[in-house]
């Protein structure tokens, strides 16, 4: 059954810690939702009521979009071996670039991943636990290694110029502040 807690208690964080993906909503008052997964270790418990995950690379940038225009978010687990457990952490949450001290504070905490982007900090408001007998067994085999592959390949000057062309907007037109004006 559902439970509603106020905070990340420890038999929770271990759950958070043991997870290879968990996927993340955002979205602004109009246009789309986005929903990503996410994988890779990327993800940090820093107490009760926070958490900071490290953004990659991608072909958008929906999530710094949308927390501009309204920040709040959503991040889900789900438990796909062992006892069933799908785990939701509500909040609100800011983003930092490269260029921001918070960026540099936390980056440490994270393995060196090329393509790293943005960091992301959520104050956690809220965490639901749900049974959800119906998500399915699954092996978890090995991390993909394309994007960091990738991210090598391109090197400093063409990831720069990637972001400045794929993740300088939203698919709505938002802009990301991903580079300072």
């Amino acid at each position: 059954m559902a439970k509603r807690l106020t905070e990340i208690d420890p038999k929770i964080k271990e759950f958070i810690e043991n997870q290879n993906i968990f996927f993340v909503a955002t979205a602004a008052n109009e246009g789309r939702i986005n929903l990503s997964p996410k994988g890779m270790d990327s993800l940090r418990v820093l107490g009760p009521n926070k958490v900071v995950w490290l953004n990659l690379t991608g072909s958008g940038n929906e999530t710094a979009a949308h927390l501009l225009k309204h920040n709040r978010m959503t991040i889900m687990f789900c438990s796909f071996d062992g006892k069933p457990l799908i785990l939701r952490l509500y909040g609100t949450a800011i983003t930092y670039h490269e260029r921001d001290e918070s960026y540099q504070k936390y980056i440490g905490l994270f393995p060196e991943i090329p393509g790293s982007r943005q960091i992301f900090e959520m104050k956690v408001e809220m965490v639901q636990t749900s049974c959800e007998y119906a998500v399915p067994f699954m092996d978890f085999k090995e991390e993909r290694t394309q994007l960091t592959s990738w991210a090598k390949k391109q090197g400093d000057d063409r990831l720069t110029n990637y972001k400045k062309e794929k993740n300088s907007y939203s698919i709505d037109g938002f802009e990301t502040q991903i580079f300072e004006d």
